[in-house]
């Protein structure tokens, strides 16, 4: 379909549209905790009006750090508002995001990530701060041709292969080295055929624009192998709608093409990790709020809700940077925005105030530190509620910094408050700054809890598991 139809008003609205379409099979997406696209797929011939109202039951103890087996039963409810037709099925399919409900209550779950997110728009709007909040988040990922690990009680070892890799410039390919192909940090903006994945890009950024995703733009990142493509921002559950696409996308159209991607943020020793720098701003009856004549153009709301996300960073990164990898990018000194601090222009700081047209409706901050491991849903709506948080209480962020932190790292970095070391330490401070998210029971402590102990056995696992390196600094000791 050259015009995707991606909303739908009434069930009968999409029966009609699925029977004229011919689809034949009906997908239906929700995302775990730990934010991976989910699926189960029906025959569109079994889908009637009241099973599209009513939702359908499924195991909730099979999805990680959900439900227990004596209560698994878990009401999956479609929205028709987030549809799509999947690209990549053999059979026409049409795929429709959903809810996770409590059947003995008919209330949202309070663990599912997507209701988590629609309770923090809800909890905004009691408020009265604002009526909208808009997230634009830059996904970076990169793409090999190869993988393997492996991780196990006598073996240890991953193996990454890529044809762009400087360390191929010395291998004898079939046919020939052609040679091209960037360097060390040296990946940032070549024209082919130094960049060798333009063409996959494009495809990758068609592919999303036929799913109904508003899409901008791509380009190769700075790391070899390294890219980045661009969506519309917009509101807070769209927009992550959207990176859940954008990764299937991502993932699907790599593997068509023979390759394989990732949003592991540090796959690659001693080059750029991936980022998912987050753009958001506030609007209250169609009025921008972050617009003002303090500094940078900037209104006090808006240093008020930089100074929330500030006050609260690091119990933000167990949200926004929820893997132990993570923290392998998040590294003082390596052009990593791990300071504490704001600033226009400046990308050496954990928020950023982009250089925008006049206009009042470009103002935004830009929080730096997020990865694209990060469940879109907990991490914007766990934003929202530390920036809210700010406001309600004027957390004013202090004066901004504008000095390049990456400079001389040791002596300029000294003092300065940073974001958290491991996922252990962010974790800790979730368990001791976790009020401002409970706000409104947007975040339930049952929610939280359950989280810190999932994160805790990823953490536990990667303390207790040698590592290549130990060996090559401790063997011979």
């Amino acid at each position: 379909m050259s015009n995707p139809i991606t909303s739908f008003k009434t069930p009968k609205e999409f029966l009609k549209f699925v029977k004229d379409e011919g689809i034949e099979y009906i997908t239906f997406n929700f995302t775990d905790l730990k934010g991976k696209l989910q699926h189960i797929s029906y025959i569109a011939g079994k889908i009637d009006e009241d099973f599209l109202k009513e939702g359908f039951f499924f195991d909730g103890s099979s999805i990680t750090a959900w439900k227990d087996i004596h209560e698994s039963d878990m009401n999956l409810r479609p929205d028709l508002s987030k549809t799509y037709l999947d690209p990549y099925a053999a059979q026409p399919t049409y795929c429709v995001f959903c809810d996770v409900y409590e059947p003995a209550t008919g209330e949202p779950y309070n663990r599912d990530p997507r209701s988590i997110a629609k309770a923090a728009e809800e909890y905004m709007k009691s408020t009265g701060i604002a009526d909208e909040a808009l997230f634009g988040p830059e996904p970076e990922f990169f793409v090999f041709n190869s993988i393997r690990y492996s991780t196990d009680m006598f073996e240890s070892f991953f193996s990454i292969d890529s044809d762009e890799s400087p360390s191929n410039t010395g291998t004898d390919y079939e046919g020939g080295n052609l040679a091209h192909r960037p360097g060390v940090k040296g990946g940032y903006f070549p024209v082919p055929p130094v960049d060798s994945l333009s063409d996959l890009r494009a495809q990758m950024l068609s592919d999303l624009g036929s799913i109904g995703v508003d899409v901008e733009k791509h380009h190769h990142e700075v790391a070899p192998s390294q890219c980045e493509m661009g969506f519309t921002a917009g509101g807070m559950i769209p927009t992550a709608d959207n990176v859940q696409l954008y990764k299937y996308i991502v993932h699907n159209t790599a593997h068509s093409f023979g390759m394989t991607a990732t949003f592991m943020p540090k796959p690659v020793y001693g080059d750029n990790g991936n980022g998912m720098h987050v753009h958001q701003s506030l609007r209250k009856g169609n009025k921008p709020l972050f617009a003002g004549d303090e500094y940078a153009g900037l209104s006090e709301t808006c240093l008020y809700y930089i100074g929330g996300i500030i006050k609260h960073a690091k119990a933000l990164n167990a949200f926004t940077n929820p893997t132990t990898n993570s923290y392998k990018r998040l590294v003082p000194g390596y052009e990593a925005p791990v300071v504490l601090a704001y600033s226009a222009r400046n990308r050496s700081v954990a928020c950023r105030i982009p250089a925008t047209s006049d206009s009042p409706n470009a103002k935004r901050v830009e929080t730096r530190f997020p990865d694209p491991a990060a469940n879109p849903y907990l991490a914007f709506a766990a934003m929202l509620m530390a920036g809210l948080d700010g406001i309600k209480n004027k957390i004013h962020p202090g004066e901004a910094s504008d000095k390049d932190f990456f400079e001389n790292p040791k002596e300029s970095m000294a003092g300065m408050p940073q974001v958290a070391r491991s996922l252990r330490e962010a974790l800790e401070a979730l368990t001791a700054d976790s009020d401002f998210l409970t706000q409104g029971d947007v975040f339930t402590k049952d929610m939280i809890d359950a989280y810190i102990d999932m994160k805790m056995e990823e953490v536990e696992a990667w303390e207790m598991h040698p590592h290549p390196i130990e060996f090559d600094n401790y063997y011979s000791v």
